[in-house]
């Protein structure tokens, strides 16, 4: 998969995209754990800014991929507060 990928017309983060089928295919429930998650906004965070692809692919994940309330709360406080600086 290369940089970008494209889902139903959109342009999204291949690499983010690429992690979160990985993360759910594993041996677990099918859904983003906390361990994920973390890794998940690493690779964010790795620009040192948030670009609106990685806030469109964000977005796109939070809304297609099952997420434990745990991550799902961790992530999207973690984000904002990140979010907030850039």
């Amino acid at each position: 998969m290369g940089y970008y990928t494209t889902i139903d017309g959109k342009k999204y983060d291949g690499e983010l995209i690429e992690f979160a089928d990985a993360a759910i295919a594993g041996a677990g429930d099918g859904r983003i754990s906390l361990k994920d998650a973390k890794e998940l906004l690493e690779k964010v965070k790795d620009g040192n800014s948030y670009t609106e692809i990685e806030k469109d692919t964000m977005a796109y994940i939070r809304d297609n991929y099952k997420w434990t309330a745990e991550a799902d709360e961790w992530f999207r406080t973690e984000i904002r507060k990140w979010a907030a600086t850039k």
